[in-house]
């Protein structure tokens, strides 16, 4: 048998060819035909059978009965282990966070259509936050998860709403999905979003996405809504996007340590 041909890297080239193939069911939304993947990669036909055949008997990849190829269900344990690890690795700059603006932060990622709260530095304060790290939400009802959502394509929101619906949390939750969308754009716009009680009554969340992240990612500055006033939100929504710009720029330069 010959051997495999390193890759532009060292790698192995099957190796490599083989996370490439996963990158381009993510890139489609999760599930793809063989000739999809073969005009995505540019790989022949032979060779992305072979290795579509070792993805699914490793449980990475599953066949539908469509015969078409979907992300496997053994990626959902290294999707969260590397979650949490980025939330540890993030603590740092919330803690910076925290010491700048006085009030708890907060890292989520957006993980088979809900926001996971990965990492939490909490204020010095009595009244403290409001969610714990491993929390599972709906992104409508959610800063973080309004913060992603903005930076979504349009058609990829309306598809993961229908997925999820829309339940309110609180009478403020946004559940209606064209209203949403008007305020997805001016969330794009302005480049932060707020949730004003709409998770639970009483908090005001100022969040905002990180840039460049493998993932979709935010950062969010959360508390009781008598503190985090207009005043305060003008002080504090700068200070989040320095904190998710400072994080997306670490992501660029060097890869996670999972």
């Amino acid at each position: 048998m010959p051997a495999e041909k390193n890759g532009r890297d060292g790698g192995v080239q099957s190796l490599q060819r083989a996370f490439e193939l996963l990158e381009h069911l993510a890139d489609t939304g999760g599930e793809a035909s063989l000739s999809e993947l073969a005009t995505l990669s540019g790989l022949p036909m032979p060779t992305i059978h072979r290795l579509i055949r070792t993805l699914v008997d490793l449980g990475y990849v599953r066949q539908n009965t469509n015969r078409r190829y979907a992300l496997g269900a053994r990626l959902i344990r290294l999707g969260e282990n590397a979650s949490m690890q980025f939330g540890a690795w993030a603590r740092p700059l919330l803690a910076e966070l925290v010491e700048e603006v006085g009030e708890t932060a907060n890292l989520a990622v957006l993980e088979r259509d809900e926001v996971v709260y990965v990492a939490q530095v909490p204020s010095k304060h009595s009244m403290r936050m409001f969610t714990e790290v491993g929390r599972r939400l709906l992104p409508h009802g959610t800063g973080v998860g309004k913060a992603m959502l903005a930076h979504l394509p349009a058609e990829e929101v309306r598809s993961l709403l229908d997925r999820t619906g829309m339940p309110a949390y609180t009478e403020h939750t946004f559940t209606d999905p064209d209203a949403l969308a008007v305020e997805l754009s001016r969330i794009a716009s302005q480049g932060y979003a707020l949730d004003e009680a709409e998770q639970e009554l009483g908090v005001r969340c100022v969040a905002v996405a990180v840039p460049g992240a493998p993932v979709p990612a935010a950062v969010s500055v959360s508390g009781p809504s008598g503190r985090l006033t207009a005043e305060a939100v003008a002080h504090i929504a700068p200070a989040v996007q320095r904190v998710a710009d400072a994080l997306g720029a670490s992501l660029s330069r060097a890869p996670l340590s999972v």
